[in-house]
């Protein structure tokens, strides 16, 4: 099963700004495109590890003294990190995006196109499933999952229906889901509708929002002055993070000020707007026209 082409790789890579010697993460290690393009550009001293929830990407891996892969997820980057002796690094990469072997494996629940079981887990390995929520959530905590996740509002509709529906049968596969929720869909945009609603349950059960955040606080205390950060985002929820971090130096609230009023800013955006896929890109590769990059680099300064 093939793994998804590298978005935006050219872009991305070159928003690290590679120094030779340097240190560079890779969050989201998946086919490893992005991380052989990084390790291209490291000379014999330079080092790269990439993080990995998934073991399916055993498959992947890349034989090279100058890379390690790191079995965890992205939000235990200083953990993974301080047990290979690594405290700060020069760069930080982080593609988001499910990979088109997770989308492509019907037995792993992402996709709409084949049916499968209503599974979503990044790591096949966690305890709950997306029929386990659909299951067991009440419907205070359904109606959050779909307002926030899905951003479908008023919500009460596709609830009521997720919810008469499990008590009279569970919902355990991709297609029983898929044919619930197509008539509740504006006309035209059943697709959409639908992949929302997947969307939706794919973060809830691997609470991708959370991982995100605790991702990009550590940022600010792994990346060395003037390391680079570099995020590419696919959805609306995830870019909002990430602007908001670079930004404001936080996610929660505004920047921090001192008594006269500056500005304590920790990130200076590379990148005035986000970047996109170019439009052949996204003719080769359409799961990437939703893609958005971010490129900041890391600072101290009170402006």
């Amino acid at each position: 099963m093939g793994y998804h082409e590298a978005v935006l790789l050219t872009e991305s890579v070159e928003g690290l700004g590679i120094r030779p010697e340097g240190i560079y993460v890779d969050c989201t290690f998946g086919g490893g495109g992005h991380s052989r393009a990084i390790l291209e550009r490291l000379g014999p001293q330079g080092r790269l590890y990439a993080f990995d929830q998934d073991p399916a990407v055993r498959a992947n891996l890349i034989d090279d003294p100058r890379f390690t892969w790191i079995e965890l997820n992205f939000r235990h980057l200083s953990k993974g990190l301080r047990m290979h002796g690594v405290r700060s690094v020069d760069g930080i990469l982080a593609d988001f995006g499910v990979s088109s072997h997770q989308f492509d494996w019907a037995e792993r629940g992402f996709s709409l196109r084949a049916d499968g079981p209503l599974d979503m887990r990044m790591n096949p390995s966690a305890p709950r499933t997306a029929a386990d929520v659909l299951a067991e959530a009440d419907e205070a905590e359904l109606r959050r999952i779909v307002e926030t996740y899905a951003e479908i509002k008023p919500s009460g509709r596709l609830v009521r229906t997720l919810v008469q529906r499990r008590s009279s049968a569970p919902l355990t596969r991709t297609t029983e889901l898929l044919e619930l929720v197509a008539p509740l869909a504006p006309r035209g945009k059943e697709h959409q509708y639908a992949a929302r609603v997947f969307q939706a349950f794919r973060i809830a059960v691997n609470d991708e929002l959370g991982a995100l955040s605790d991702l990009l606080e550590q940022t600010l205390e792994v990346l060395s002055s003037g390391g680079r950060l570099v995020c590419i985002a696919y959805h609306s929820l995830e870019d909002r993070m990430v602007k908001t971090l670079i930004r404001e130096g936080r996610l929660g609230g505004e920047a921090e000020r001192d008594a006269f009023g500056k500005r304590h800013m920790r990130f200076r955006s590379l990148s005035r707007k986000p970047i996109e896929p170019t439009a052949e890109e996204q003719e080769r590769n359409p799961r990437s026209r939703s893609a958005k990059l971010r490129i900041a680099e890391r600072i101290e300064a009170w402006i």
